[in-house]
């Protein structure tokens, strides 16, 4: 990465196929941290979004939302994290998370009407997101999320997204030692359901 620039690996047009490409980010706004970028899963959401399955992907793209690296800049409003701290970031970069939005009010951020999403995403100044495979990402402080000293950063990365997929429901259902819980299929989201369970 130099100053002005973050380096990564960009799908160009509707395939698997990544080159090398770099873009300008944002600048560092003051609840926003800079992350260097030590690990970045692979999630199926990626492929599905380099192939433009879903349609709408705007290329040149950075994927990954399995993120995983160390603090190196903080804005000027961030007291919740230091410079050196081992962060995660999962699907999404940016919410309003004000009293008067209806869904960040609710605890649902994820539908937020400003919701910005890790990669191919839209800023209000019309920027585009970008994603993981890349040396850093800026995101805004509160998705940035402290990995606990017992957990190995290379190990990480899967909770922030499949993980983070599965343990919702569990805790918004309020699970709990003894009851039983249903996993249907047992691929990179199941697999780490019955872990969940099994260890609550």
């Amino acid at each position: 990465m130099t100053e002005d620039k973050i380096h990564g690996w960009a799908a160009f047009e509707a395939g698997t196929a990544v080159k090398p490409w770099s873009y300008t980010p944002r600048p560092l706004g003051e609840n926003d941290v800079e992350i260097k970028i030590l690990y970045s899963g692979i999630c199926g959401s990626d492929l599905h979004t380099i192939k433009d399955e879903w349609a709408g992907t705007s290329f040149p793209a950075i994927v990954g939302h399995e993120i995983v690296g160390k603090v190196t800049k903080l804005g000027s409003g961030v007291s919740a994290h230091q410079i050196g701290d081992l962060v995660g970031v999962g699907a999404q970069v940016y919410g309003c998370l004000q009293d008067d939005c209806n869904a960040c009010s609710r605890d649902l951020d994820p539908h937020c009407p400003n919701k910005v999403f890790t990669y191919n995403a839209k800023y209000p100044d019309g920027q585009q997101s970008q994603g993981g495979y890349a040396e850093a990402v800026r995101v805004n402080a509160n998705y940035a999320i402290k990995i606990p000293a017992q957990i190995e950063p290379d190990l990480a990365p899967p909770l922030m997204c499949a993980g983070a997929t599965v343990f919702t429901p569990m805790l918004r259902h309020g699970v709990k030692k003894g009851d039983r819980v249903g996993v249907v299929g047992v691929g990179g989201l199941g697999h780490l359901a019955i872990q969940y369970a099994a260890a609550l």
